[in-house]
């Protein structure tokens, strides 16, 4: 990857074909219903070549990832090893990062440290709704001790969750599982794994906001809303404290990159910090 011909880099996109392949376990309609609820021009997700071509007509790189949920739904998971194959044949745009159910205990333990070693994962995703689970579970934390060891970051969805919504009883989804304040403990007890909240973490961006300014390993991705609706508090932190925290994120393909960026170009954010969320952070972040 040349980074100095990217012009960005999205650090939430999502790899979600494979999974809809199986059309007992309910993944589709939860698809569908995700589609109708962001207004999505995808009838079915983009599969991982084609949304390398479209990030690489734009020169923009990006993070990918599907999510595990395979406990708490019965949702056939998109394969770890299959993702990062995908991504290295597009290697030049695509960043890999996996994503492991913590109800897997010690074989996730062991799938986390084989997927760095011998496939170049470069991160992990956690959905704490979707997985159903409290970030600061200590069943969790062997695998999150793995993750640091490693020195690959992970990446944790926040607040409401467009994943169940409109759905008949929010397909069963808890939002409180995503309150960022349970990433606190888990910042707290690994100090050194670089955590990503990611999306404005509605309603609780004050939580969010506080976290990460309390805890220098933590970010916040931006992903998920478009600019234009972010909270004034949160473009006020973006601008100052946690200027060199911030992410550029797009939420792919549920909300465009396109749509995202022309909505950030029309937001008050000061010249010098646009290419550090644009890019700059996440570079740094991920060693690249």
């Amino acid at each position: 990857m040349n980074l100095d011909d990217i012009v960005a880099i999205d650090f939430h996109t999502h790899a979600e074909e494979a999974c809809g392949m199986h059309a007992d376990d309910g993944y589709d309609d939860l698809q569908q219903a995700m589609a109708d609820y962001f207004h999505s021009p995808f009838k079915t997700p983009p599969t991982i070549p084609e949304t390398a071509d479209y990030y690489r007509k734009r020169r923009i790189a990006a993070v990918i990832f599907a999510v595990d949920a395979e406990a708490a739904t019965g949702h056939r998971r998109y394969n770890n090893e299959d993702i990062a194959t995908l991504a290295a044949e597009h290697s030049d745009i695509l960043i890999p990062f996996a994503s492991i159910d913590p109800a897997k205990g010690k074989i996730g333990v062991r799938e986390a440290r084989r997927l760095v070693s011998e496939f170049g994962v470069r991160g992990f995703k956690f959905h704490p709704t979707y997985q159903a689970f409290y970030p600061n579970d200590r069943a969790a934390y062997p695998l999150y001790e793995a993750i640091q060891e490693a020195g690959v970051p992970a990446l944790f969805h926040t607040g409401q969750t467009g994943v169940g919504a409109g759905m008949r009883g929010g397909y069963g989804m808890r939002l409180k599982y995503s309150n960022p304040i349970y990433i606190d403990d888990v910042a707290a007890d690994f100090p050194d794994l670089k955590i990503i909240m990611a999306h404005p973490s509605f309603p609780w961006q004050e939580e969010a906001l506080a976290v990460a300014t309390h805890k220098p390993n933590v970010y916040i991705d931006l992903s998920g809303w478009s600019p234009k609706y972010f909270p004034p508090l949160l473009v006020k932190y973006a601008n100052s404290l946690l200027k060199e925290r911030m992410l550029f994120g797009s939420d792919w393909p549920a909300i465009l990159p396109d749509r995202w960026l022309t909505d950030f170009e029309k937001l008050d954010i000061k010249p010098e910090v646009r290419p550090l969320i644009l890019k700059e952070n996440a570079r740094r972040l991920l060693g690249i």
